[in-house]
């Protein structure tokens, strides 16, 4: 779905088992990007977006010795929680109603 946040328009999704998944969290599941385990899904944030400009941004990049220069590539969100494409953040259902607002349900 569709939401703002502060002046950006953003790509958010509510997770959960039975919400409706747009097609970048279908393509993230089928890719191994997202994962359910038990009752949270994990997250590879480094798979969501391929953009190069965007994996330096976030320090998402490989090093020279074929390690990762980011920490935090894998992120835990919960049934409940909304994971914003956009920005690379997993928010909870507290923050996003504070902080966002829907402008279209996909």
């Amino acid at each position: 779905m569709k939401a703002k946040y502060g002046n950006q328009i953003v790509d958010v999704w509510e997770i959960g088992q039975a919400t409706p998944k747009p097609s970048w969290v279908e393509e993230a599941f089928q890719k191994n990007y997202m994962v359910w385990l038990d009752n949270h899904v994990r997250i590879l944030m480094a798979g969501l977006n391929t953009s190069l400009a965007t994996n330096i941004k976030f320090g998402l990049v490989g090093t020279v010795g074929g390690g990762f220069a980011g920490y935090g590539m894998y992120v835990l969100g919960y049934p409940g929680d909304y994971i914003d494409i956009t920005n690379h953040r997993v928010v909870s259902a507290k923050t996003f109603h504070k902080s966002y607002q829907i402008l279209e349900n996909d």
